[in-house]
């Protein structure tokens, strides 16, 4: 099972072409182009990705249909980009200011993953949304709204952390399936198809924190899921409250 095996350094087809010449490493600070938002749409239509490296707010206010939430606040940035992007896709960044667009491929880099970035949204998604071009939202919610709904109308919950943290504690009835088996890695097929709802189900993605939630909340919604919510604070949050929790083996944690 995947879920019992780490998950291989993102950057390890990168490090191997590298290595054979079949990809250029980079000798200079790599630089992002800006892209106004008509070509951005136009390199979207000819298979381009989007990758938001905004807050999960911010994303859950309003982002462009099938972006990935891959948040440069994240330490993981680049490793998260590796991990949840399709591996030949090109990549646009959206983020909120030229400068974190600069630093988020200069991350990149690190990894050999810079050359897959086209450019960034110029003006960001204050200036696709005045082009006029769509947006969808990623509701977000508490711990203790989750609770409450949990009790009263049977709200899903999907628990996208790593086997070790589901281990010591975790929502009761929760399903478990962590954020980067949700895509294919490297030789291992997504498990995406192995869970437990169907894509108009209510459903809340909970982590520690609400950050790999959010991303795994827009994977989801490439894939059809319409009723998500993504889980502001997460099991930290959750924990704090003194709200129940069990173990691997369903028995209460104190």
């Amino acid at each position: 099972m995947q879920e019992d095996q780490p998950v291989k350094p993102a950057n390890i087809l990168n490090i191997v072409a590298t290595n054979q010449g079949r990809l250029p490493l980079t000798m200079e600070t790599p630089v992002a182009k800006p892209l106004s938002p008509q070509r951005v749409a136009e390199l979207i239509e000819q298979g381009h990705i989007i990758v938001d490296a905004r807050s999960t707010a911010e994303f859950g206010a309003e982002h462009i249909r099938g972006a990935f939430n891959i948040q440069l606040s994240s330490k993981e940035f680049e490793q998260r980009v590796g991990w949840m992007t399709p591996a030949d896709a090109p990549i646009i960044l959206v983020t909120n200011t030229a400068e974190e667009a600069q630093r988020a491929i200069y991350n990149m880099a690190f990894i050999a993953l810079d050359s897959r970035v086209a450019g960034y949204l110029d003006g960001g998604m204050d200036a696709w949304i005045e082009s006029g071009h769509p947006v969808e939202s990623a509701p977000q919610i508490d711990i203790h709204d989750l609770y409450h709904r949990l009790s009263s109308n049977g709200l899903q919950v999907l628990d996208v952390r790593d086997k070790e943290e589901w281990e010591e504690g975790h929502i009761a009835g929760a399903h478990f399936m962590p954020y980067t088996s949700l895509v294919p890695q490297l030789d291992v097929p997504a498990r995406i198809g192995e869970l437990p709802f169907s894509p108009d189900q209510s459903i809340a993605v909970v982590c520690a924190t609400g950050k790999r939630s959010s991303t795994a909340v827009s994977v989801l919604l490439r894939e059809g899921y319409r009723k998500l919510y993504n889980v502001v604070g997460g099991m930290t949050a959750w924990k704090a409250a003194g709200l129940p929790m069990v173990d691997e083996d369903g028995e209460p944690v104190e």
